[in-house]
């Protein structure tokens, strides 16, 4: 999941960053609102968490000018006033979620992944398919009962798999997925993660096809039941 962080408060900014970073998100950090919405221009955000005091245009009209250039990714405001009226305004202005300062990064992620589900139409914390279980609140993915060890990249794109079957997953998806800034990959990497996850899964009788010409899709194909010959 690639993630638009905005805050001008740089170690603020450094600190969420890396947390996000640590659970797995691709983010990419700017620090006003007018830098927020060149991001948006040319790159895909899954979501957006947006500080409340930015210069110059703040967090609730950046939501709006983002809701009015038909941005539809969820909006999480972080501020430091627990005004009543500066939270109605926010959510009326289309923000999906308010926290106040200070945080713990712990119900920053819940929030996050609350918000990611809902706007993929996920009401689980838990993604499933065929022997395949992925608890995004518990980090923790399961086929066919067993543990199943991930690395950050190999986790995003089987949630994105996940979330999408059984339809295909689109690979410019993946890839905006996997992407930060600062960490180019080529489309090719995708390959690379694709083979990996495709050796795990396997075993556990869960394919995953390549549509020609668009991307991915997870296909369930258990194994055959085999038959002990008569005595």
């Amino acid at each position: 999941m690639r993630l638009l962080l905005v805050e001008d408060d740089v170690m603020v900014a450094s600190g969420i960053k890396l947390g996000l970073c640590n659970a797995g998100y691709a983010v990419d950090w700017v620090g006003s609102a007018e830098r927020a919405l060149e991001a948006v221009q040319g790159n895909t955000f899954d979501a957006a968490v947006v500080d409340i005091g930015l210069p110059h245009m703040n967090g609730l009209a950046l939501t709006q000018a983002l809701r009015q250039a038909g941005r539809t990714f969820p909006v999480l405001i972080l501020t430091a006033r627990d005004a009543l009226q500066d939270r109605v305004q926010g959510l009326d202005l289309g923000a999906d979620d308010y926290m106040l300062k200070p945080f713990e990064l712990p119900e920053l992620l819940a929030r996050l992944r609350a918000l990611l589900r809902r706007s993929q139409a996920a009401t689980s914390a838990v993604l499933a398919f065929g022997s395949v279980e992925m608890d995004t609140a518990q980090r923790r993915v399961l086929a066919g009962g067993q543990p199943m060890d991930l690395g950050p990249r190999e986790w995003t794109v089987l949630e994105y798999l996940l979330l999408e079957a059984p339809k295909p997953a689109a690979k410019d998806k993946l890839l905006a997925a996997l992407t930060g800034w600062d960490k180019e990959i080529t489309p090719n990497a995708i390959e690379v993660y694709i083979s990996r996850l495709r050796g795990k899964l396997e075993p556990h009788g869960v394919a995953l096809r390549a549509i020609r010409g668009f991307g991915y899709r997870l296909e369930w194909a258990p194994p055959s039941p085999t038959c002990s010959p008569t005595p």
